[in-house]
């Protein structure tokens, strides 16, 4: 759906633009919370517009309806060109900063000319930034970091962004007629949290027309090259795609070589040749005799295959790493990788209560709809104001409301908070009402810059509450946004261990924290883990695979993670966190 994707990128952008030129708040905010409503469509944006539904979508009036309509029929929005064309150009660039907003690049733009990511860096070295008013040295250095991170990141797409692309293009070649199989590879299919480029692999016995149905795609915005075994191209997302069509032969082993990484398949290659085999993406082979004997293929057509003839049982891709999977497939104790079908409800889910776009009820039903046995609704508590967190007196409602809703509904609704953690460490709500709800998260949402010691501390005092059951966000990283704030892992991981508090794997695309190393050492000291969307809406109640493909990525299993459980044995999780019972349940 990257039409979907195209046309909240613009109204978002048209908010940064309305924010430099001083316009009203509502207006601003108008053009946020569309852009938020159709990126987070579970359909594709053209087929609401085909059938007249665009302005039931929440946040979607028909001012913004008829700009949709324009982009779709003609691929541009005139109200973001004519806006675009009336500031300064590069302010954009600059707000892919972080520290960046679109009134500190104005005010930069203004006073030191500066108008692209070079000239911005220059100036935080030479120290002119601290200079501007509302400016400092801190301020300064964290454009600096920014910069750098802007650039570690240059050419790669977080994974959220990638995956649906990546499924929306194979699902359009597996209809072509010819194909048998198709598979995409690389570092989406071994779910790294950033992605470079798309790799494609089909088989075929007619490679052609896979070539003609893949560089004609309505995704495709440039050819790069056509060939007949193998195509390139830029799709409109911006991402490079590559598609190979190989013999069948030699689709595990093209699969195994294009899936990575790098570091694997040199271990596998060298295994190969200690055992007097060569290895290459067209097979695993014999060499010939020396006499004018070919060489032979021994496996190929399946990675299972090549695997196989290495000694070694089929390694999950997600582990390929070159982190000791080789070692303990040899061994035998390759783990038994958690399933997105483990997941037996969701534990992180917000909702029009505070700063969610779908009700209790219609978030519970899109649990329903995804075979769930329970889903828990855990607004923002109070003190955050920017997302409408829940005053204590509502939530004291709501909790009489939730438990009403369960019969009626079909499926267990919980109650419970995403709670803010105070910079002492202090929760955002008083014991007793923490106390009669169902599960607790525990979150930091303010105040990022504080020492490693300091927030180190702030977070382990909160997990040392009886009431809190998650630590949401560990790290608190935004992928491409925001890098994590200075915390101690280790000592945070410990205090897990020691609390019974689980580590949220947050599911979230922009997200995805705790990181897959990170989640590796929480699951290697014994620390308990949740896999949550943290959803703003029934449709993000979808990105749990991607919350699961990082926990196969730090090696977890199902019985790790506390939303496996049967809901009775949630509730006694839950119940007796630490050791310690708690009446509340």
């Amino acid at each position: 759906m990257t039409q979907n994707r195209a046309i909240a990128q613009r109204f978002a952008l048209i908010a940064d633009l309305l924010e430099i030129g001083g316009e009203s708040v509502f207006r601003i905010n108008a053009y946020r919370r569309a852009a938020r409503a159709i990126e987070g469509l579970s359909e594709d944006v053209a087929a609401v517009a085909a059938r007249g539904g665009l302005t039931e979508i929440p946040g979607i009036g028909k001012a913004l309806a008829e700009k949709i309509v324009e982009f779709l029929a003609t691929g541009t929005m005139r109200a973001y060109e004519d806006l675009a064309a009336s500031f300064p150009p590069g302010l954009a660039t600059l707000m892919l900063v972080p520290e960046v907003g679109p009134k500190t690049a104005l005010l930069l733009h203004e006073h030191l000319g500066i108008s692209t990511l070079d000239e911005l860096e220059a100036a935080s070295a030479a120290g002119r930034i601290r200079e501007l008013p509302r400016m400092g040295q801190r301020t300064e250095e964290a454009i600096l970091r920014g910069i750098a991170m802007v650039r570690r990141q240059a050419g790669r797409r977080p994974l959220g962004f990638a995956l649906p692309v990546a499924a929306e293009l194979v699902e359009r070649l597996r209809v072509v007629p010819g194909v048998k199989q198709i598979s995409a590879a690389g570092s989406i299919r071994r779910m790294k949290e950033t992605v470079g480029d798309l790799d494609i692999l089909v088989t075929s016995r007619a490679p052609a027309r896979v070539m003609d149905a893949f560089t004609t795609s309505p995704e495709v915005s440039e050819v790069l090259e056509r060939g007949s075994t193998r195509s390139s191209v830029v799709l409109d997302a911006g991402l490079q795609a590559d598609l190979r069509v190989v013999e069948p032969a030699a689709y595990g082993a093209a699969l195994q070589y294009f899936t990575g990484s790098k570091e694997h398949n040199v271990a596998l290659r060298e295994r190969a040749v200690r055992a007097g085999l060569k290895l290459n993406e067209y097979g695993l082979w014999r060499p010939g005799d020396g006499r004018g004997g070919d060489d032979r293929r021994v496996a190929g057509r399946t990675e299972a295959g090549i695997y196989r003839a290495l000694g070694l049982p089929w390694i999950p891709p997600e582990l390929r790493e070159d982190q000791g999977e080789i070692e303990a497939a040899e061994a035998g104790r390759l783990p038994r990788l958690i399933e997105v079908e483990d997941i037996r409800g969701e534990v992180h889910a917000h909702t029009s209560w505070s700063d969610g776009a779908d009700s209790v009820e219609e978030i519970a039903a899109a649990a329903v709809a995804m075979g769930y046995e329970y889903v828990c609704i855990t607004d923002h508590s109070q003190s955050l104001k920017i997302a409408r967190g829940v005053p204590a007196a509502d939530l004291r409602d709501h909790i009489r409301q939730v438990r009403s809703l369960s019969d009626r509904l079909g499926i267990a609704v919980l109650i419970g908070t995403e709670c803010d953690i105070s910079a002492d460490g202090t929760l955002d709500y008083p014991d007793d009402l923490l106390a009669d709800l169902d599960l607790v998260i525990a979150s930091v949402h303010t105040r990022f810059r504080m020492s490693r010691e300091a927030m180190t501390s702030r977070i382990v005092r909160a997990m040392e509450s009886e009431h809190v059951d998650i630590l949401g966000h560990p790290t608190g990283r935004l992928l491409g946004a925001r890098d994590p704030y200075e915390v101690d892992i280790e000592a945070v991981v410990d205090a897990a261990v020691r609390t019974g508090t689980a580590l949220e794997i947050n599911a979230a695309p922009e997200r995805l924290d705790l990181k897959d190393t990170d989640v590796r050492l929480a699951r290697e000291r014994g620390a308990r883990l949740a896999i949550g969307t943290d959803a703003h809406s029934c449709a993000q109640l979808r990105y749990m695979p991607l919350g699961v493909g990082t926990a196969r990525r730090g090696w977890v299993e199902a019985r790790e993670v506390i939303n496996t459980l049967p809901l009775a044995s949630l509730r006694e999780v839950l119940g007796h966190r630490g050791g310690n019972p708690r009446g509340r349940r």
